[in-house]
């Protein structure tokens, strides 16, 4: 942890100028990077016995992220609107004879 504070921290926080970069210390406890975000959620990583390249990762991982919670997508496809159709069936209508 300390060589990516030392080294590589000081480049990603010159390549992420939207970015606040804050440092504290946490004595007798494993180093830990949060992600604060917009909506008021706050999303933590244990850093413990990474390299600086997986640190690095793991803070692009927090700076792509929404800061929404994880859920599985039960619909593919969201709408502010339901079709007004419904479900084409062929089974359903009118039926043609020829």
């Amino acid at each position: 942890m300390n060589s990516f504070l030392k080294h590589t921290l000081p480049a990603f926080a010159a390549n992420n100028p939207s970015i606040e970069v804050s440092i504290s210390p946490r004595p007798g406890r494993h180093p830990v990077i949060k992600g604060l975000y917009i909506n008021g959620r706050e999303k933590a990583i244990c850093v413990r016995n990474m390299e600086p390249s997986e640190i690095l990762k793991k803070a692009e991982l927090l700076k792509v992220a929404s800061g929404e919670k994880l859920r599985r997508e039960r619909k593919p496809v969201k709408s502010w609107n339901e079709s007004v159709r419904g479900v084409w069936s062929p089974y359903h209508g009118h039926h043609h004879s020829v």
